[in-house]
């Protein structure tokens, strides 16, 4: 697939004043070599001496750190295995905290109309409180500190004060049921727990204490709760254990924050994968690498700068949110939003953007795609005026997309496409603001990863789809995962299709442009709206029901997204009816999140199996797509995908990629 017609190109005037334009001259200085003067001898002087490369970075970046640069990468051929900047020493919240001024550091605004506003002088000083009261209850290096909060001021202070003690932040968004945070939480551990009475979302207020009681009955680590009321109404804190509210916990008298230094490789974030085979992977994220990287993307790939207002739709339980965070770090205005962006209508975000004068906006496919059905038309009704960048991920951004922000929203932006994930908390493949934008591609990978497209023989293909991979080391590569002491489950997760080469679980393509084509998901991971979801939360909340045997849940392609179809065994002599689909979807949504709920719930005699005992989630998929499936020798009741076939439930499906 190519197009031939950009869609957008920088002006001169916009291309000469971008951080990017200025790296490549700075490199060419810095090296002296006379071929980077343009992106994409950049690129491949990136991924050729990336010891050189990332030393360019930190410099041009600014981030503060101690200590030896040199040897900027050690074990470079070692993949899991290579180290960065092991002679350095940093502290992540120090970096996001180096303005102490009065320009706005973050913007708030939610569903239910609250507005709030600090300045970097005012986020300085909260976070100061914050850390003192952590301290005292104990939080030193090492320690965890977990938020089940909303997108919320009061989570990236506590992440932010957690982080200058040297401690361990992990997130999750207050939709999660009690099951799904004990998932998570329940394995790292933490001292202590942020969390909100409640929150708004679709014009509704949803309570979180109730569950926050369950979860702390199930997590006896958990030393101190910290309540915000967020809601506005008196905290009610009877049966909380070890609960104080956020304004008893943070006191009112300011503190000198203290940045504990931090080797490069210190644990900053837990986060966790989606689930496909069990309870979620807890993956660790390090300060410096994490830094480090976002830092490129936010400075070099999204042109963001002092004075943008940057804005991106998220959770704290997506790595988004972490990304987004870290714009503090060039001193930008931080823009948050809590609630749904389709309510009352499809112009929350657009609202938002030009009440608040957003130059950098980031949202969901799904949402683009929404708001466009719904007839939203922005460059109408909307002013815009600083909006220069829209940046877009989660799931494949469709053409019909691209076509859409440029007729209905506005011509002269830059629409960013971006894929990555919580695996690296970053991108592979990006926005360039000196590159053209091309129907349906992602400007570029990203500088310093050597992606590659491999075909069924592992080998690097252009101008076709196959398997995303990154075949070199790059400073944001998990550095381990919780409780997997030898590695193992690193390992599996990314280098078991080709050992010593990331394969990342995305079917895609390398363009004629060198741009990049994302199709969807090349593994068994669901991804509804651009949600990673793992199949085996699912299943162990199905499966709970007394009249489901057992059950298979697969992604089908369905109008430009994907949705989920669950199959289910029910025990003899019982039919699906509307009332146990009802009790189905009602067990998923009260103990995972509504975006578990499958969008079809039908019955089948027998589920395919691998000779091991596997559910083959892979090769239900394939059927149910029309495709072929590629081993049948390995499944042990291969006459069982016949059920799958033909389903008239599931007609129309889209074609797959």
């Amino acid at each position: 697939m190519s197009n031939d017609a950009p869609l957008w190109t920088p002006s001169p005037e916009r291309r000469d004043a971008t951080n990017l334009h200025r790296f490549v001259r700075f490199v060419h200085d810095a090296t002296g070599n006379e071929d980077i003067g343009s992106y994409l001898p950049l690129y491949d002087f990136s991924i050729r001496h990336p010891e050189k490369f990332w030393p360019l970075v930190w410099e041009f970046c600014g981030i503060r750190a101690s200590g030896e640069f040199q040897p900027a990468l050690v074990d470079g051929d070692k993949m899991p295995g290579a180290h960065w900047f092991p002679g350095v020493r940093l502290n992540f919240a120090q970096n996001l905290l180096r303005f102490k001024d009065d320009k706005l550091a973050l913007i708030f605004r939610n569903e239910w109309g609250h507005k709030r506003e600090y300045t970097y002088a005012q986020l300085h000083a909260i976070v100061g409180r914050v850390a003192h009261a952590l301290k005292q209850a104990g939080i030193a290096k090492g320690d965890r500190v977990a938020g089940f909060l909303p997108n919320i001021p009061e989570t990236i202070i506590a992440m932010l004060a957690t982080a200058s003690l040297g401690a361990t932040w992990s997130s999750a968004s207050p939709d999660f049921g009690v099951n799904g945070i004990v998932d998570r939480f329940g394995q790292i551990e933490p001292k202590v727990l942020f969390c909100a009475d409640a929150y708004a979302y679709g014009g509704k207020r949803h309570d979180c204490l109730a569950k926050v009681r369950e979860v702390l009955a199930a997590i006896p680590s958990i030393e101190r709760c910290v309540v915000i009321a967020y809601s506005g109404d008196a905290l009610q804190l009877d049966g909380l254990r070890d609960a104080t509210s956020w304004e008893d916990f943070t006191g009112s008298e300011d503190h000198a924050l203290e940045f504990v230094p931090t080797p490069f490789e210190h644990p900053l974030y837990i986060m966790y994968s989606s689930g496909t085979t069990g309870k979620p992977k807890c993956i660790v994220h390090g300060a410096g690498g994490t830094l480090l990287q976002h830092l490129k993307e936010l400075v070099l790939h999204t042109d963001l700068k002092r004075e943008d207002h940057i804005f991106y739709y998220t959770t704290c339980g997506w790595m988004m949110w972490n990304w987004l965070v870290s714009s503090l770090a060039v001193g930008a205005a931080v823009v948050l939003y809590d609630g749904s962006p389709t309510y009352p209508d499809g112009n929350a975000l657009w609202n938002l953007a030009d009440e608040v004068g957003i130059s950098i906006l980031g949202t969901s496919a799904k949402w683009i795609d929404a708001t466009a059905k719904m007839g939203v038309k922005p460059r109408e009704t909307h002013k815009l005026v600083q909006l220069k960048t829209i940046l877009s991920t989660g799931s494949p951004l469709a053409p019909e997309s691209f076509d859409y922000v440029y007729r209905d929203v506005k011509e002269r932006v830059l629409l960013a496409s971006i894929s990555g994930g919580t695996d690296i908390v970053s991108c592979f493949a990006l926005g360039n603001p000196v590159l053209p934008v091309y129907r349906g591609e992602l400007q570029c990978r990203g500088l310093g990863m050597k992606v590659e497209i491999l075909g069924e023989d592992g080998k690097p293909v252009r101008e076709k789809p196959g398997e995303l991979a990154c075949s070199a080391p790059f400073p944001s590569m998990p550095i381990y995962f919780w409780n997997d002491p030898d590695g193992e489950k690193y390992r599996a997760a990314y280098f078991s299709k080709v050992p010593g080469v990331w394969c990342h679980g995305d079917r895609a393509e390398l363009t004629a442009h060198d741009g990049i084509i994302i199709y969807g998901r090349s593994d068994a991971t669901l991804n509804p709206g651009g949600v990673r979801i793992g199949t085996a939360e699912i299943y162990r909340q199905v499966e709970q029901l007394p009249e489901v045997l057992e059950s298979v849940a697969v992604g089908q392609h369905w109008q430009g997204d994907e949705r989920i179809v669950l199959f289910v065994r029910l025990r003899e002599g019982l039919q699906l009816d509307d009332a146990l689909r009802d009790k189905i979807s009602k067990q998923i949504r009260a103990n995972t999140t509504p975006r578990h709920v499958p969008a079809k719930i039908l019955q089948v005699a027998d589920i395919p199996r691998t000779i091991s005992g596997k559910i083959s989630e892979l090769a239900v998929r394939a059927v149910i797509h029309g495709e072929a499936v590629k081993n049948t020798d390995a499944l042990a009741n291969p006459a069982a995908l016949g059920l799958y076939r033909d389903r008239p439930e599931l007609a129309p499906a889209a074609p797959a990629s």
